[in-house]
Parts: C-alpha cells; sequence; structure tokens
C-alpha cells in the first residue's frame, strides 16, 4: 500500500477507506504474534468498549496501527535493521477527520512503550520478543529529558491507555466484533470533529 494518493480522503468515504484496510490487509501476520493485524487491532478496541472506556480510547485502539498499512515504507518485520515509523504515518492520514487525543493515541503509542520502559521497568518485562526488537529500533527506553518531555502531552493518559490495550490485544483465540461494529462511533467522533473546527454545517 505504498504512495498512497489520500487527497480524495472526505468526510464522506474517511470511515469506509478505513475498513477496507481492515477487509483488504487485516488478514496479515501481526509482527510475529500470534494475531493478525486486524484481530490486534479489533481486540484492543473491544477490550476498551468492554471496559467501558471513552470513545476517543476505544477509536485510538481500534486504528492506533492504521499506519502499518499506510506507510511509504511498508510494514514490519522481524528481519528489520530500521524503524518504519508507522506511528507518523498513521497520524498523518487520521489528521484531518480525527480529534487530536485520537491522532495522539495513534501518533504516540510507540512513544508511550518507550516511556513506559523508561518509567517502569517491570512493563519491558511484558514485553513480546516482536515488542522487544521493534522498541531497539525505535530507540530503546526514553532517557530523562524525553520522559520530561513526553509527561507535558495534554493527552498523555489516553495515549497510555491505548498503549496498554495495544500490549492486550494479542490473544490468539479472542474473539471480537469486526470493523463494522465500531464504524458509527468512528463516523461520529469525524462529524463531531469537523463540526467543532466549522467544516461541517450543523
Amino acid at each position: 500500500m505504498s504512495q498512497q494518493d489520500f487527497s480524495t480522503l472526505s468526510r464522506d468515504n474517511i470511515v469506509a477507506f478505513l475498513g477496507d484496510i481492515f477487509e483488504r490487509c487485516g488478514d496479515e501476520e501481526y509482527l510475529g504474534e500470534p494475531v493478525t493485524m486486524a484481530q490486534h487491532m479489533l481486540q484492543g478496541a473491544s477490550l476498551a468498549e468492554q471496559r467501558g472506556l471513552d470513545d476517543e480510547i476505544i477509536v485510538g485502539a481500534l486504528l492506533h496501527d492504521i499506519g502499518h498499512f499506510t506507510s511509504e515504507f511498508g510494514t514490519f518485520s522481524m528481519e528489520d535493521t530500521k524503524d518504519r515509523y508507522h506511528e507518523e504515518a498513521g497520524a498523518r492520514v487520521l489528521s484531518a477527520f480525527f480529534p487530536a487525543v485520537i491522532v495522539d493515541c495513534v501518533r504516540y503509542h510507540v512513544a508511550a512503550k518507550r516511556y513506559l520502559c523508561a518509567t517502569k521497568p517491570e512493563y519491558f518485562d511484558r514485553l513480546s520478543e516482536a515488542s522487544v526488537h521493534s522498541l531497539n529500533l525505535q530507540g530503546g527506553p526514553m532517557s530523562s529529558d524525553e520522559v520530561a518531555e513526553f509527561e507535558r502531552n495534554p493527552n498523555l493518559e489516553k495515549i497510555i491507555q491505548v498503549r496498554h490495550l495495544d500490549e492486550a490485544g494479542k490473544e490468539p483465540d479472542m474473539a471480537t466484533p469486526d470493523y463494522w461494529h465500531f464504524a458509527p462511533m468512528v463516523q461520529s467522533l469525524v462529524d463531531r470533529h469537523l463540526f467543532a473546527q466549522g467544516e461541517i454545517p450543523a
């Protein structure tokens, strides 16, 4: 899915565009984990929904790894020797349509792993082999200066919640709804954001 043209995306087709990614690409292996990419993201969203978390958290978890499919650098593999910056690729696609808290949950879910490894050493012990490998490519645990800077993000709490859902969404036998179960919530967040920005009428 490299070198895509996102200029045709709009309020009317962004939700279907994301759903198409789940349907066409979701069965791809998820970074050496025992679930597919779609299962991983749907599990995070389903767990958030079951726990009664905010819509922003549910959708943030649902879309946090969408950049694996929208990055010009392609998807991660265990043979990688360089980072592919999937978090930034995902945030770029979503930023025109979603509130900042969701975009931040996508853009900083990798940074959140680095942050938690620096501030809660026991967190590192819970990482899978694939997650450790990607951590090393992404810069390893944060420095003290990076931690201080990251803690200034006003959406820190929700970013961390999505990060924990990211780690939880790797169960091979967990049943979840499909993407379209969440689509009305996704559309609602898009509409509310664009209305707040004055881009659509009341």
